[in-house]
Protein backbone atom coordinates (compact mmCIF):
# COMPACT_ATOMS: atom_id res chain seq x y z
CA UNK A 1 0.00 0.00 0.00
CA UNK A 2 1.57 3.50 -1.03
CA UNK A 3 0.90 5.77 1.23
CA UNK A 4 1.27 9.83 0.66
CA UNK A 5 2.08 12.74 3.02
CA UNK A 6 1.48 16.00 3.20
CA UNK A 7 4.60 18.46 1.43
CA UNK A 8 5.18 21.52 3.49
CA UNK A 9 4.31 24.41 1.60
CA UNK A 10 1.37 26.90 0.96
CA UNK A 11 -0.06 24.58 -1.82
CA UNK A 12 -1.57 21.59 0.02
CA UNK A 13 -0.99 19.24 -2.44
CA UNK A 14 0.05 15.50 -1.67
CA UNK A 15 2.98 14.22 -3.15
CA UNK A 16 3.14 10.21 -3.75
CA UNK A 17 5.82 8.03 -2.99
CA UNK A 18 6.82 5.86 -4.87
CA UNK A 19 5.93 1.96 -3.43
CA UNK A 20 9.12 -0.08 -2.00
CA UNK A 21 9.46 -2.86 -0.58
CA UNK A 22 11.36 -2.94 3.03
CA UNK A 23 13.86 -5.20 2.58
CA UNK A 24 15.18 -4.51 -1.23
CA UNK A 25 18.29 -2.02 -1.48
CA UNK A 26 19.90 -0.31 -4.38
CA UNK A 27 22.40 -2.52 -6.31
CA UNK A 28 25.54 -0.52 -5.43
CA UNK A 29 27.04 0.22 -8.78
CA UNK A 30 30.70 -1.28 -9.66
CA UNK A 31 32.73 0.83 -11.46
CA UNK A 32 35.37 -1.24 -14.05
CA UNK A 33 37.20 -0.50 -16.68
CA UNK A 34 35.69 -2.89 -19.25
CA UNK A 35 33.99 -0.45 -21.26
CA UNK A 36 37.40 0.68 -22.09
CA UNK A 37 38.96 -2.25 -22.47
CA UNK A 38 36.47 -3.43 -25.36
CA UNK A 39 36.89 0.02 -27.20
CA UNK A 40 40.76 -0.62 -27.50
CA UNK A 41 39.96 -4.30 -28.46
CA UNK A 42 37.65 -2.45 -31.29
CA UNK A 43 40.56 -0.39 -32.35
CA UNK A 44 43.09 -3.19 -32.26
CA UNK A 45 41.10 -6.04 -33.37
CA UNK A 46 37.80 -4.85 -34.42
CA UNK A 47 36.62 -8.51 -35.08
CA UNK A 48 37.04 -10.24 -32.22
CA UNK A 49 35.38 -10.51 -29.09
CA UNK A 50 36.23 -10.96 -25.48
CA UNK A 51 34.47 -12.91 -22.93
CA UNK A 52 33.34 -11.77 -19.05
CA UNK A 53 35.94 -14.30 -17.45
CA UNK A 54 38.70 -12.53 -19.85
CA UNK A 55 37.16 -9.07 -19.15
CA UNK A 56 37.53 -9.78 -15.64
CA UNK A 57 41.49 -10.67 -15.76
CA UNK A 58 41.72 -8.11 -17.39
CA UNK A 59 39.61 -5.46 -14.96
CA UNK A 60 42.01 -7.04 -12.27
CA UNK A 61 45.34 -6.48 -14.53
CA UNK A 62 44.77 -2.83 -14.90
CA UNK A 63 43.54 -2.14 -11.56
CA UNK A 64 46.79 -3.81 -9.86
CA UNK A 65 49.13 -1.43 -12.32
CA UNK A 66 47.12 1.46 -11.51
CA UNK A 67 47.25 0.50 -7.55
CA UNK A 68 51.14 -0.49 -8.20
CA UNK A 69 51.97 2.95 -10.08
CA UNK A 70 50.43 5.57 -7.77
CA UNK A 71 52.11 3.48 -4.55
CA UNK A 72 55.48 4.44 -6.49
CA UNK A 73 54.31 8.03 -7.52
CA UNK A 74 53.09 8.77 -3.63
CA UNK A 75 56.52 7.10 -2.48
CA UNK A 76 58.55 9.36 -4.93
CA UNK A 77 56.44 12.49 -3.47
CA UNK A 78 57.23 11.38 0.11
CA UNK A 79 60.97 11.06 -0.63
CA UNK A 80 60.85 14.63 -2.48
CA UNK A 81 59.18 15.95 0.23
CA UNK A 82 55.99 16.92 -2.04
CA UNK A 83 52.28 16.64 -1.04
CA UNK A 84 51.21 16.66 -4.85
CA UNK A 85 51.54 13.78 -6.88
CA UNK A 86 52.63 15.72 -10.67
CA UNK A 87 53.20 13.69 -13.77
CA UNK A 88 56.80 13.82 -13.32
CA UNK A 89 55.86 11.19 -10.33
CA UNK A 90 53.86 8.98 -12.25
CA UNK A 91 56.40 9.04 -15.41
CA UNK A 92 58.93 8.06 -12.91
CA UNK A 93 56.75 5.50 -11.23
CA UNK A 94 56.42 3.97 -14.68
CA UNK A 95 59.82 3.90 -15.57
CA UNK A 96 60.84 2.23 -12.07
CA UNK A 97 57.53 -0.67 -12.63
CA UNK A 98 57.34 -1.16 -16.31
CA UNK A 99 60.21 -3.02 -18.07
CA UNK A 100 62.30 -1.92 -20.70
CA UNK A 101 60.49 -1.17 -24.17
CA UNK A 102 57.10 -1.07 -22.40
CA UNK A 103 58.28 1.70 -19.87
CA UNK A 104 59.14 3.81 -22.94
CA UNK A 105 55.86 3.43 -25.39
CA UNK A 106 54.27 3.82 -21.41
CA UNK A 107 56.09 7.39 -21.19
CA UNK A 108 55.27 8.62 -24.79
CA UNK A 109 51.80 7.85 -25.04
CA UNK A 110 51.39 9.24 -21.43
CA UNK A 111 52.94 12.22 -22.79
CA UNK A 112 51.02 12.54 -25.79
CA UNK A 113 47.45 12.08 -23.55
CA UNK A 114 49.04 14.87 -21.03
CA UNK A 115 49.87 17.51 -24.27
CA UNK A 116 46.32 16.29 -25.85
CA UNK A 117 44.64 17.07 -22.78
CA UNK A 118 46.33 20.36 -21.56
CA UNK A 119 45.87 22.08 -25.57
CA UNK A 120 42.50 21.20 -25.27
CA UNK A 121 41.85 23.04 -22.20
Amino acid sequence: MARSRVESGKSGKKAVAKPRSDNKRKKTRKETYSVYIYRVLKQVHPDTGVSSKAMSIMNSFVNDVFERIAAEASRLAQYNKRSTISSREIQTAVRLILPGELAKHAVSEGTKAVTKYTSSK
